[in-house]
C-alpha cells in the first residue's frame, strides 16, 4: 500500500473517530446505545434532533472551505489566499445578512435556498472585487491580495454595520450571533440544500485540478499546453464563491480554515491538487468538528458556548503569521 493509501485511510479513520466523539459527548453526554434501541427517549431526541445535524454541518462546512482554500491558493498561486482572508466570506456574508433581514431565512426549502444564493452573490460581488483591485496596481502578487481583501473585508463589515442599524435590537443581536461563526443545529432543508451547493462546487473544482496543476506553472505555460486560463478562472472563482456562499449563510464568518488545513495537507501529500482536494476534505471536516467539539466542551466551565469561529481564529490567526512570516523570509533570501 502506498504512503498516500495509508494517510487517506487514517485521515478516514480519524474522522470516522471523531464524528464519533462528537455525537457522543458534548454540554450533555448521551449514552448511543440507548439513543438507538429507545426511540422515546431523551438521548434518542438529542441524537438525531441535535448532535447528528450540528457535526454533519461541521464536517460539511470545514470540508467546504478548506477546499475552497485549495482553489484559490491553486487559482491565484498565492500561498495566502483563503475565502477569509480575500473577504469573499465577509461579502458572502453581506449577501446573506441582507436576505435574512428580508425575511428570507424561513425554515422552508425556498428559504434555505435563497439565503446561500445571496450569499453566493456576495462572495461573487467580493471575490471579482479583489481581484479587479489586486490587478489595478499592475502584477497581482500575494501583498496586493491580502491587501485588497482587508479593503473588500471593510466594505462588507461596513455594508453589515449599516443594516443592522436599520433593524430591530432583537434582529441585530441575532446577526450579531450568527456572524461570530457559531454552528448552530440547521433545518434538514437548510442542511440539503447547503449540501447541495458544496456538492456542486466540489465536483466542479475536482473536475478541473488537472488543470490547477498545469496553471501551477503559470498563465502563459498552462496556455501554451491547452488550457483555457480564462475560462478556468472564471469556473474556479464561481465554483469556490459558491461553496463559501452556502456555507457562510449557515455557519457565519469561521475564518483561517481554509488556510490552515491545505498548507498541512500539502506538507503531507505533496502540491498534486489531484490528491489535495479530497484530502483538504476530510481534514478540513475533522479540523471544524474538533473545533466545535471544544467549544461544546467548554461550556461546562464557562457556563456558555464561545463561537467555533473564535476557536478557529485564535489557532488559524498565529499560524497565519508564521506561514506570512515564513513567505516573507523565503523571498529575501
Amino acid at each position: 500500500m502506498s504512503r498516500h493509501a495509508v494517510a487517506f485511510a487514517s485521515l478516514v479513520v480519524v474522522l470516522g473517530l471523531t464524528v464519533l466523539v462528537a455525537v457522543r459527548f458534548g454540554a450533555e453526554p448521551i449514552d448511543l446505545g440507548r439513543a438507538l434501541r429507545e426511540p422515546e427517549s431523551l438521548d434518542s431526541t438529542i441524537l438525531f434532533s441535535a448532535r447528528l445535524p450540528r457535526v454533519a454541518l461541521a464536517c460539511l462546512a470545514g470540508g467546504a472551505l478548506s477546499v475552497v482554500g485549495v482553489a484559490f491558493q491553486a487559482l491565484l498561486r498565492n500561498p495566502l489566499a483563503d475565502p477569509y482572508v480575500l473577504g469573499v466570506s465577509g461579502g458572502a456574508a453581506a449577501g446573506a445578512t441582507l436576505a435574512i433581514v428580508a425575511g428570507t431565512s424561513a425554515f422552508s426549502v425556498i428559504g434555505a435556498a435563497v439565503v446561500p444564493a445571496a450569499a453566493l452573490v456576495g462572495g461573487l460581488l467580493a471575490t471579482f472585487l479583489v481581484y479587479a483591485i489586486a490587478r489595478a496596481g499592475g502584477e497581482v502578487s500575494g501583498t496586493t491580495i491580502v491587501l485588497a481583501g482587508v479593503i473588500v473585508n471593510a466594505i462588507a463589515a461596513s455594508v453589515i454595520t449599516f443594516v443592522k442599524t436599520l433593524v430591530s435590537a432583537a434582529k441585530a443581536q441575532e446577526l450579531l450571533f450568527w456572524l461570530m461563526g457559531f454552528l448552530d443545529v440547521p433545518s434538514t432543508p437548510q442542511l440539503v440544500a447547503c449540501a447541495a451547493w458544496v456538492t456542486l462546487g466540489v465536483g466542479a473544482l475536482v473536475l478541473d485540478t488537472g488543470r490547477l496543476n498545469l496553471l501551477a506553472l503559470g498563465r502563459e505555460p498552462a496556455a501554451h499546453l491547452g488550457v483555457d486560463v480564462p475560462r478556468l478562472e472564471r469556473r474556479v472563482f464561481f465554483a469556490a464563491s459558491a461553496i463559501a456562499g452556502a456555507v457562510v449563510s449557515l455557519t457565519g464568518l469561521i475564518g483561517f480554515v481554509g488556510l490552515v488545513v491545505p498548507h498541512a495537507i500539502r506538507r503531507l501529500f505533496g502540491p498534486d491538487h489531484r490528491v489535495v482536494v479530497p484530502a483538504s476534505l476530510l481534514l478540513g471536516a475533522i479540523a471544524l468538528t474538533a473545533s466545535d467539539l471544544a467549544t461544546r466542551a467548554l461550556f461546562r466551565w464557562l457556563e456558555t458556548e464561545p463561537p467555533v469561529g473564535a476557536v478557529t481564529a485564535l489557532i488559524g490567526g498565529p499560524l497565519f503569521l508564521v506561514i506570512l512570516y515564513r513567505g516573507r523570509r523565503q523571498a529575501f533570501e
